[in-house]
């Protein structure tokens, strides 16, 4: 656990969360800023900063994770593949859009608003 990290606080139940999923090692949970109409995030319970500093001991608990993604995506509205589907995204540091640094992974689906045009 990190003092300073919001996704800390939400894994300990410090801030509140519209749960989605949790399990000994994950949480998942909607963002509160969405930018598709299905929009949760996934975080590890353990403090790992970003993707920068997974390593080799990590290799499960991403799997799970992505593992996962799919089966709540559907649970959380998202069409089935082909038709519908979702985005998996993993900002990693400053240039790579990353704003809390707590590994995180957004799942968005549903009409896609930065599709228009």
């Amino acid at each position: 656990m990190s003092d300073n990290c919001i996704f800390c606080k939400i894994v300990a139940g410090a801030i509140p969360s519209r749960k989605v999923y949790e399990d000994e090692d994950i949480l998942a949970f909607h963002d509160v800023n969405p930018w598709a109409p299905v929009h949760f995030l996934m975080v590890p319970k353990r403090h790992i900063p970003s993707m920068a500093q997974v390593g080799p001991e990590h290799a499960a608990l991403l799997g799970r994770m992505l593992t996962l993604a799919p089966q709540l995506a559907l649970q959380e509205g998202c069409r089935p593949y082909p038709e519908g589907g979702f985005r998996i995204v993993t900002n990693t540091g400053a240039e790579g859009g990353q704003e809390v640094h707590h590994l995180h992974v957004h799942v968005m689906g549903g009409p896609r608003p930065w599709a228009r045009g």
